[in-house]
């Protein structure tokens, strides 16, 4: 089982409708009121997070998954 804040919630919506990273970092970072170095690192550590427990593969570098 997986548990997901508010945040990382709203991530993974952004991630499933295809918005690039920058859009995410924006969304997150006006939706949260924080800066967008907060909203980058939480970023980060949602995406680390989601590969450490392999519900996210990195692309291959031609782009597919």
């Amino acid at each position: 089982m997986f548990n997901l804040n508010l945040v990382g919630s709203r991530i993974l919506e952004l991630l499933e409708t295809g918005a690039t990273r920058s859009a995410i970092v924006d969304e997150i970072g006006q939706k949260f009121e924080v800066g967008r170095d907060v909203a980058e690192s939480d970023f980060e550590e949602f995406i680390e997070s989601l590969k450490q427990h392999h519900l996210l593969e990195d692309a291959e570098p031609d782009g597919h998954h």
